[in-house]
């Protein structure tokens, strides 16, 4: 990576997103849709040594984006590393049979269509990156051949969050074979205690960002169109 490597990490003003933003050792700015709390998460952020700015985005809004997109633009000209993290739970617990077409709209707008619009709207700034990276934040859950496993548990049946994942990582792989110049991968941070869970993870966020920051730092003999934890990559 040059000396000055620039990041976007979505949803990073808490959780995963904070620690991923804090471990990239970049230039970092810190997507947000509140503004007090983006401001406060980079003014930790930059107390504890860390390159950070605020970047106002909302994913679900085209405006928010473009205007993220302008910033960038203006401040750097370009885009080294995208961290799509910003997701919702959605109604919890969801089984397919409850779930209504509402609940997997608004889930789908977060964490499907939103990591579209971010990323194709951010392209030409990666595109002038000598070592450009996507990551997009994915879930053990998302994989079907973990969840037609019967000898692996994920607790309730959800018909919302876990196939919206399920649908981010057939993106991801779409995205790979297009974008061969970029590294294209989604992660699994494990089961993390963050509010999206109402905190009842096993492990931290700062464990929870650990492959996501070795996905945004990949060498360029590095994999692309893949689906990794920390232990390695994940089956479909």
């Amino acid at each position: 990576m040059s000396e000055q490597t620039i990041a976007l990490v979505t949803g990073a003003n808490k959780g995963i997103g904070y620690e991923i933003a804090a471990g990239l050792g970049m230039t970092v700015g810190v997507g947000a849709r509140d503004a007090q709390r983006g401001e406060e998460a980079v003014a930790k952020l930059r107390a504890n040594g860390v390159d950070a700015f605020f970047v106002p985005l909302d994913v679900t809004d085209d405006d928010s984006v473009q205007a993220a997109v302008a910033l960038l633009e203006e401040r750097f000209g370009r885009l080294d590393v995208l961290v799509n993290n910003a997701a919702i739970a959605g109604a919890w617990p969801a089984a397919p049979s409850a779930a209504t077409p509402e609940n997997l709209r608004e889930v789908l707008e977060t964490n499907v269509i939103g990591v579209v619009r971010v990323t194709n709207a951010m392209l030409p700034l990666l595109a002038r990156s000598a070592r450009p990276r996507i990551v997009n934040q994915s879930s053990h859950l998302a994989s079907l051949t973990l969840q037609t496993n019967p000898e692996v548990e994920f607790g309730e049946v959800n018909g919302t969050y876990t196939p919206a994942k399920t649908f981010l990582n057939a993106l991801t792989v779409q995205y790979a074979k297009e974008l061969t110049n970029i590294k294209v991968n989604a992660v699994c941070p494990g089961y993390v205690a963050t509010d999206l869970n109402g905190f009842q993870g096993t492990s931290t966020p700062a464990d929870g960002a650990k492959a996501a920051i070795r996905l945004a730092t990949l060498p360029d003999d590095g994999p692309t169109g893949g689906l990794f934890d920390d232990a390695g990559t994940v089956p479909w």
